[in-house]
């Protein structure tokens, strides 16, 4: 334990967050693979608060120490997280769970958090909320899968509890009690009236993407739009520093859930502009990030600009190949049994990425690459005397059209009637620019941009 607050006092003399952030870590390095029961077993819970306070004074001494008030403060905190470190040992030999462990880490919490309401401490300590408040989320998703393979079995094997038991009503407890933990957090740094150079906002994006993941994993993603609008409120006060000068890698992750956020809504042309600007800020190794990020902007820039993904973009990412390639081909191709068989083969990973509605939409932009088959199909009108520039014709029968769609059907016949809706649509929607004359069973074309986004 000593080393531990070695490397205590090496951060607080130095007030550096992140090295104090590693002496709460919950897992072993390689370099020290048993670094954890060496903490867990250099005390006993009778004499664990005086040593801890100990170490830290002997540590901190010859470097200026800590005012009193504070040293309480971290004492409480390093004695439950000595706590949690003994649960985390006995789990990995089968004498804890998950549970007990996150019960422990909320302890450690709740310590963490007094010390900045009753302990003064200071803003470059924020690295450690950072640590927190991250194994918190994890440690309560573990503890809800255990709760959840116990409530299984105790509802296989406990007929007459039927009445009293609800399975369901257990599932993910703990990560909405999680959530209520970091929103304390949230609360502690959006809070603080100190000048923002040494304040705790400094904390607030990690803690809001913090949020955000847990909402996303809760399927509540809608609850993310009530931390938007604050932190939107103080941004235009002045209140919070601009996400501009934060670290890196909480501006991709911010950016990443604001395009979903609007992406969800529908709203694809502000989703694509912070999608684009988490992959753009995103590190270029960064495959798994990069990978997330792409499988909604896709969608987004098919319905917003009908462009389609290349095989030089989707190349390092084998599983957005197979997700979006066949789509993209059936889609330039404008074979509309095929995209239909594309979309139904990858249903289950569409709606479980939720772009299931989104890309079903992308019909129209294959419907629209057929109808365009068919305007080029028909070739020029003859000139006229004194013209030297042929012109496409624009002028063209509604039963043509329907020949072309009920053979990218399958060959399935398809009504006039129809054909006139899905062209009626097509041109509402702006994909295609022209009007039907019923009365002529024609479609009358735009000489110029017939086809929006195509050139055509």
């Amino acid at each position: 334990m000593n080393e531990l607050f070695q490397d205590f006092a090496k951060a607080h003399s130095a007030k550096h967050g992140y090295i104090l952030a590693q002496t709460l870590s919950p897992v072993s390095t390689a370099a020290e693979p048993h670094k954890l029961n060496a903490i867990w077993r250099s005390t006993n819970a009778h004499s664990v608060k005086g040593d801890i306070r100990h170490f830290i004074k002997t540590a901190t001494g010859h470097r200026g120490g800590l005012t009193h008030d504070e040293l309480s403060g971290w004492v409480d905190v390093y004695v439950a997280y000595w706590h949690a470190i003994g649960e985390i040992v006995s789990g990995e030999s089968g004498r804890s769970s998950w549970t007990k462990v996150y019960e422990a880490w909320k302890e450690l919490t709740s310590m963490l958090i007094r010390g900045y309401n009753n302990h003064g401490f200071e803003a470059w300590t924020i690295p450690a909320l950072y640590m927190v408040g991250k194994y918190l989320r994890l440690f309560a998703i573990k503890s809800d899968a255990e709760r959840s393979q116990m409530t299984d079995t105790v509802a296989d094997n406990a007929d007459i509890m039927q009445d009293d038991f609800d399975p369901e009503s257990q599932k993910q407890s703990q990560l909405r009690d999680c959530e209520q933990q970091l929103k304390r957090i949230f609360t502690l740094c959006l809070n603080d009236r100190a000048p923002l150079e040494s304040s705790r906002k400094w904390g607030i994006y990690y803690i809001a993407n913090l949020l955000f993941k847990t909402y996303f994993k809760l399927n509540s993603a809608s609850i993310s739009r009530t931390i938007l609008k604050t932190l939107a409120a103080y941004n235009a006060k002045g209140d919070i520093p601009n996400l501009d000068l934060f670290p890196k890698a909480q501006r991709v992750t911010f950016k990443y859930y604001e395009g979903v956020l609007f992406f969800l809504e529908e709203n694809y042309a502000d989703a694509e502009k912070h999608l684009v600007e988490a992959w753009q800020l995103c590190q270029k190794d960064a495959h798994e990030n990069i990978e997330r990020i792409l499988t909604y902007l896709i969608p987004c820039r098919l319905l917003t600009s009908h462009v389609l993904p290349t095989k030089a973009l989707l190349g390092p990412y084998p599983r957005l190949q197979e997700l979006f390639l066949p789509l993209a081909q059936c889609i330039k191709k404008g074979d509309l049994q095929a995209f239909d068989i594309a979309l139904q083969h990858g249903e289950d990973q569409f709606v479980k990425r939720r772009i299931y509605l989104t890309l079903e939409r992308g019909r129209d932009i294959a419907l629209r690459n057929l109808l365009r088959k068919v305007f080029i199909a028909g070739g020029f009108d003859e000139l006229k005397e004194g013209e030297t520039t042929p012109v496409r014709r624009t002028r063209i029968p509604v039963t043509e059209f329907s020949a072309a769609i009920s053979m990218g059907s399958g060959g399935d016949l398809v009504d006039n009637d129809e054909v006139e809706c899905l062209l009626a649509n097509m041109i509402y929607k702006d994909l295609m620019k022209g009007y039907i004359a019923r009365e002529r069973g024609i479609v009358v074309l735009s000489k110029k941009g017939a086809f929006p986004g195509t050139g055509i």
